[in-house]
């Protein structure tokens, strides 16, 4: 079995029940773009040993290709009791903070899959504001098997919206690099200066590295 399957059910131990939710996010460092935390709810007591087979290969989604991701995507959502996705704007990260907006978007998916009985855990984070019951586990997304169900949801969900908007704004090759700080976006945001879809507050940090002003 999956190492991370093992840590789900050890924790289990302790709970009544085998049912088991997981947040993560994904997004978090990026220049452009929106944050996407998603969380899952595996119920490993309906579950056989097909369907441990058929999730064998899940991790942290950074560890993972993209054609991976993608498969393990589908047979996420055929074995989760249930799934949420919950998206943070530009616009809000802007307005409230990056660490705000992905506290109460972690917060928001966990508690819309977390039931009674339900253990839940989320990679990380402390959420004050989270209304059901959590642990947060350091580097999660590695170790748990329904974090990283969690990681690869919010990572694809991500991708996929930023490869839509790169239709929208393609000077700046979202579908390459989906908002991150990579050469090629950096050599674009010099080139054309930012658009709807880039996070001004992290001017502070990024842009000015770029020897760029939000008014170029």
């Amino acid at each position: 079995m999956n190492e991370r399957f093992a840590f789900d059910l050890e924790r289990c131990s302790a709970a009544p029940g085998l049912v088991v939710a997981g947040a993560d996010e994904a997004g978090r460092g990026c220049l452009a773009g929106p944050l996407v935390a998603a969380a899952v709810c595996f119920d490993y007591a309906a579950w056989t040993e097909r369907d441990y087979e058929a999730l064998a290969a899940l991790t942290d989604s950074k560890r993972l290709s993209e054609a991976v991701r993608e498969v393990l995507y589908g047979q996420i959502l055929r074995r989760v009791r249930r799934a949420v996705v919950v998206a943070r704007s530009s616009a809000a990260i802007d307005e409230h903070g990056l660490h705000a907006c992905n506290l109460e978007a972690l917060s928001t998916a966990l508690e819309g899959v977390a039931g009674g009985g339900c253990l839940a855990l989320v990679d990380g984070f402390a959420l004050p504001a989270c209304a059901c019951p959590y642990e947060a586990v350091v580097g999660g997304d590695g170790r748990s098997a329904v974090i990283a169900a969690a990681s690869v949801l919010a990572k694809v969900t991500r991708d996929r919206v930023m490869r839509r908007l790169h239709e929208r704004y393609p000077v700046y090759g979202f579908d390459r690099h989906v908002g991150y700080a990579t050469a090629f976006h950096q050599d674009m945001i010099t080139a054309h200066g930012v658009c709807p879809l880039h996070r001004r507050s992290f001017d502070a940090v990024s842009y000015r590295q770029l020897g760029l002003s939000l008014d170029d």
